[in-house]
């Protein structure tokens, strides 16, 4: 299938590893431009030189999300670079596990408003784009609670679902789309449930347990999922949240 991607513009927050990564290197594969973002500047340099070998136009930056000043002076350079955006990923994650007030803060800050503000730093270009569309990265941890503890991860993942949702109706009077996608648990070297793997296993077995399909996803699985909702050729979908779990969640779903 043709995805229509050739040429489009798309900013990836989080675009150095894991499923941000596979993100960028999907659309850029397909064909669109690309500027990702992410804090170690040598992975940021790594990332963009990689895209930029794929015959597309890539650019990296080191920006934390949380510095709403930041992200806006990026965007701006993103989108002058690329020549506009047509395709936002908000994909960044304070991965907060404790249920102390920093954790909540940070969460707050990181995956709440930091996709905020990356939505409202992208719309103005997003506005002038004819395909314009938002996949924002959630968690099935949004959409069932997974354990006994409260934790801010499942409550900001909920708040994203809920926050696209309602921007999508918004949106799509602009001919903007909005989506978010809800992946399980996903393995890929240095990320969560490696580390688990490693200093946890209990919780990691406990964890690869739970996948009917005795596995945990991997990044590119989620991509296709996400640079599918982000493309034309997905254009009458909007407002949906598209669960990448493997079957991991125990609900019937509508």
């Amino acid at each position: 299938m043709d995805l229509g991607l050739k040429g489009k513009k798309a900013v990836v927050t989080g675009g150095t590893r894991g499923i941000g990564r596979a993100i960028a290197d999907l659309l850029a594969d397909e064909g669109a431009d690309v500027a990702i973002c992410a804090r170690n500047p040598a992975e940021v340099e790594a990332a963009a030189s990689a895209l930029s070998a794929k015959g597309v136009t890539a650019t990296g930056g080191v920006v934390d999300v949380a510095d709403s000043a930041a992200l806006d002076q990026w965007m701006t350079a993103a989108a002058d670079t690329l020549g506009g955006i047509d395709i936002v990923v908000p994909n960044v994650s304070a991965l907060a596990g404790g249920g102390d007030r920093d954790a909540w803060r940070r969460s707050l800050d990181v995956d709440i408003m930091g996709t905020v503000h990356t939505v409202e730093a992208a719309l103005p270009y997003l506005e002038k784009s004819d395909a314009g569309s938002i996949v924002v990265i959630s968690s099935v941890s949004g959409v069932e609670i997974i354990g006994p503890d409260i934790r801010p991860y499942n409550t900001v993942k909920a708040g994203l679902i809920a926050y696209v949702s309602n921007a999508s109706t918004s949106l799509a009077r602009k001919g903007i789309r909005a989506n978010t996608v809800s992946p399980g648990t996903i393995f890929f070297e240095g990320g969560v449930w490696d580390q688990r793997r490693i200093n946890a296993p209990d919780a990691y077995k406990w964890a690869l347990s739970r996948n009917p399909m005795g596995r945990m996803g991997a990044p590119e699985e989620v991509a296709r999922a996400a640079v599918f909702l982000a493309s034309p050729a997905a254009s009458f979908i909007t407002g949906t949240n598209l669960v990448v779990d493997g079957a991991i969640t125990q609900r019937i779903q509508f």
